[in-house]
């Protein structure tokens, strides 16, 4: 998402702050083992920082050897998500020092997700159709 998005009041950033702490806090994960970061950057406007592959090439030459990527800013992936987050990012770690790398897949992933979403629909659609 642009900058320009968050200087002029959408949420998006905050819901993703939000969001990445209460996962954080609730596996447990100390805050310095954690960090939230941004994909998907389009056009020459800056988006939200800090971009994910930057990071994890960093991360990778900074001698860490394991992450995990979890992308808890969307429910459900698709071929570019899975592309981006998965592959890029795994190729930019590997490339860069990392030896293993986990991408947690989104809840449409599972039937149980899957299911989490298609309840939620319904809830939010009562009375629409």
């Amino acid at each position: 998402m642009p900058q320009a998005y968050l200087e002029a009041g959408d949420p998006y950033h905050c819901q993703c702050q939000k969001t990445s702490r209460l996962v954080r806090e609730r596996l447990g994960w100390p805050a310095d083992r954690w960090l939230t970061t941004f994909q998907s950057q389009f056009g020459n406007d800056p988006w939200l920082q800090p971009y994910t592959i930057d990071t994890v090439a960093r991360l990778a030459q900074n001698g860490t050897k394991r992450i995990a990527m979890v992308a808890p800013g969307f429910s459900a992936d698709c071929l570019e998500t899975l592309e981006e987050l998965d592959m890029e990012n795994r190729t930019a770690f590997l490339a860069n020092g990392g030896e293993r790398f986990a991408y947690v897949p989104c809840l449409n992933d599972s039937d149980a997700g899957v299911a989490v979403i298609a309840s939620v629909v319904r809830r939010e659609l009562m009375g629409w159709l």
